[in-house]
């Protein structure tokens, strides 16, 4: 990973303590609520894989591979989503 360098460092706290009041955004467009609507939470975001052993019942497992391949990935897909489904639930 590339060090900062100490111009870099001051900008970015000179930055960081500017208000958001005192940025100018005349450069950016305004977005509306539709241009959200196709919009994908976290698409680019690869959280770190870690390997492990774990049981499943095995007509669980079949179900899986019937699919075809990436079983374990949507494995991983099925259990984030009801992850995120708990989560959402608590809040």
């Amino acid at each position: 990973m590339k060090k900062v360098s100490d111009s870099a460092r001051k900008e970015l706290k000179a930055l960081t303590a500017k208000a958001d009041t005192d940025i100018d955004f005349s450069d950016i467009p305004a977005t509306a609520a539709s241009d959200w609507i196709d919009a994908v939470r976290g698409k680019h975001y690869r959280p770190l894989k870690q390997q492990l052993t774990v049981r499943i019942d095995s007509d669980v497992l079949e179900w899986l591979k019937s699919e075809g391949k990436g079983y374990q990935s949507r494995l991983n897909d099925i259990l984030r989503a009801a992850m995120v489904s708990r989560h959402r639930k608590n809040l």
